[in-house]
């Protein structure tokens, strides 16, 4: 009898015999204890997601998803959990996720889009990304993506499309389109997933959504005619789904890394959802 490892209740990504004993999500550098005996942690570790982006004229591109890693450590008696980046109605780049680390499992933060409009951020490796360069190799060793067509580990940020997929993918390319009908893209399908694209024009204007995971989906776009609408909607973050845009506003990424999605026209750029840090032994 064959079995489906992608729908099969049986397979988690927890580590086989260890028991899920601290979660940390909420941003900042805190003390942690271990108990007496206890010598190693498996830890999981995911940065935060970055902003979408926000422009004058035209449709912004969607943040990158925040880095996964796990492994074993040494014991630490600090955490730090990164935050996600926050948008911005500001016109310019979006900005980076912080990134997270317990012992000697590290995972930087996804880029914030970049001030090209049609460039998506990219996803976080090993360390927080910048912009349309993706962050360097996975802790675990496996590569970054090269173009942003490339699946890989760690995703590049869509190029007027939406990226390839990862296991932290990139946003969506944003439109520098600004009259006629426009349909932006969503952002790169993942473990956990980059924001979409906005649409920025006076015609009709529909934003991507964001990129949808392995447990969450991403946020819906927004749909009209105006500059009014058009936001991208938020990645899907590792525990939790993006929010969808509003008007011509981004949707936030899904907490667990998820990237913000793009605004258009003098919108308010979508945040990146912050990043979690779990504990094994």
């Amino acid at each position: 009898m064959s079995v489906s490892i992608y729908n099969n209740p049986s397979f988690t990504d927890s580590p086989y015999g260890l028991k899920l004993q601290q979660t940390f999500s909420t941003a900042g550098t805190f003390s942690v204890t271990i108990p007496t005996g206890i010598q190693r942690v498996y830890a999981i570790v995911i940065g935060g997601g970055g902003s979408g982006a926000s422009y004058t004229t035209g449709g912004g591109g969607g943040g990158g998803a925040g880095g996964y890693s796990a492994g074993w450590t040494y014991i630490s008696n600090t955490v730090t959990v990164g935050s996600g980046g926050t948008g911005s109605s500001t016109a310019g780049a979006g900005a980076n996720g912080g990134s997270s680390i317990y012992g000697m499992v590290f995972a930087g933060g996804g880029s914030g889009a970049p001030t090209t409009v049609t460039q998506g951020g990219a996803g976080g490796g090993a360390t927080t990304s910048n912009q349309t360069t993706v962050g360097t190799i996975a802790y675990t060793g496996a590569p970054a993506s090269i173009g942003s067509s490339f699946a890989s580990y760690a995703g590049s940020g869509g190029s007027n499309n939406s990226p390839a997929g990862a296991v932290s993918s990139g946003g969506g390319g944003g439109s520098s389109t600004v009259t006629g009908t426009v349909t932006a893209y969503s952002g790169g399908r993942g473990l956990i997933c980059g924001g979409g694209a906005a649409a920025g024009t006076s015609g009709t204007g529909t934003g991507g959504a964001g990129g949808t995971g392995d447990l969450y989906a991403g946020g819906n776009g927004t749909s009209g005619t105006g500059t009014s609408f058009g936001g991208g909607g938020g990645g899907a973050g590792f525990t939790s789904k993006g929010s969808d845009a509003s008007a011509n506003n981004g949707g936030n990424g899904g907490s667990g890394g998820g990237g913000g999605g793009g605004a258009s026209t003098g919108g308010t750029a979508g945040s990146g959802g912050g990043g979690v840090v779990y504990l094994y032994y």
